[in-house]
């Protein structure tokens, strides 16, 4: 596997991200396209296609949603288990989610530091990735 950084490190997954969205957009907007000019008496198809396209669509953007909220839990668990490890305390209460899970790429020489500096500093989470000087790749992220 190749090394992970931080210009490298999102994850997309061609058949979710780009094929699956793409066409589930094109159903939406032929099914919207079909319910303008559908004739009277295929209304009621019509209109019931297009709200089962938004259902779809809603079940697709909440299944990922979910998901990630799952793993952002996860990750707020594993790196309050992790600062805790090295410095016998959990976080500071001052970081948010999004610092926390910048902070997983950093290495436990600098983690400690880093996540110090976030708080004092406010850095955003693409500040911490490009602060991190030993980069700790994420290998078992879906």
């Amino acid at each position: 596997m190749k090394e992970q950084n931080f210009k490298n490190h999102p994850r997309f997954v061609t058949g979710y991200h780009y094929i699956g969205s793409l066409i589930l957009i094109a159903v939406f907007i032929g099914s919207i396209v079909n319910l303008f000019k559908s004739a009277k008496e295929n209304l009621y198809s019509a209109s019931l296609i297009c709200a089962l396209t938004f259902v779809v669509m809603l079940a697709w953007w909440y299944l990922r949603a979910f998901a990630l909220k799952a793993q952002d839990r996860a990750i707020h668990a594993e790196e309050n288990f992790r600062h805790f490890i090295l410095t016998g305390k959990p976080f500071d209460t001052n970081l948010s989610l999004s610092q926390i899970i910048a902070l997983r790429f950093a290495s436990d020489a600098e983690f400690v530091e880093l996540a110090k500096r976030a708080v004092a500093e406010n850095l955003t989470s693409k500040q911490i990735k490009q602060s991190v000087q030993n980069w700790r790749a994420d290998h078992h992220r879906a």
